[in-house]
């Protein structure tokens, strides 16, 4: 029986409020650099030559854009992201693979109060410490304790 741990709602949350912001700020900056006059009155020199503020008003909505964009691209590509306990190792992705008997440790000191533990690891003679985060992904103490009852 493999347990599963998606992507945190806290995680998809984040980067849709992000998204919003970003979009949000470009319309603003768009709206103040090309159609108030008021802040462009205020934002030009006695020449009449825009200064930094006003200048920066009309060039950053496209990055604005461009971030947001990115930042939904990134959501997208990782909406299926999952961590899986299944009977002989864990599995965090396609290249990260646990096996249960290489698992020296599981410090779960602060998975109550802060919602993360570590995960020490022998790989090929090194030792590796992973820290797996309830923000990142849920349903993680239905893993950590699988996880807890297979290496016991």
């Amino acid at each position: 029986m493999a347990i599963e741990a998606p992507l945190s709602k806290h995680k998809k949350n984040s980067f849709k409020i992000y998204i919003a912001i970003c979009i949000v700020l470009a319309v603003w900056f768009w709206y103040d650099g090309y159609f108030s006059e008021k802040f462009r009155e205020k934002n030009s020199n006695a020449d009449g030559s825009p200064n930094s503020t006003l200048i920066f008003n009309q060039k950053s909505p496209p990055f604005f854009i461009g971030v947001a964009v990115l930042l939904g691209a990134y959501l997208f590509a990782t909406r299926n992201k999952k961590i899986i306990a299944d009977e002989n190792e864990l599995i965090i992705s396609d290249k990260e693979r646990i096996p249960y008997d290489s698992i020296q440790k599981i410090d779960k000191t602060h998975f109550d109060s802060k919602g993360f533990f570590l995960i020490t690891y022998d790989n090929g003679g090194s030792e590796i410490s992973r820290k797996l985060s309830d923000k990142t992904y849920g349903n993680l103490a239905a893993v950590l304790d699988y996880m807890v009852a297979k290496i016991s």
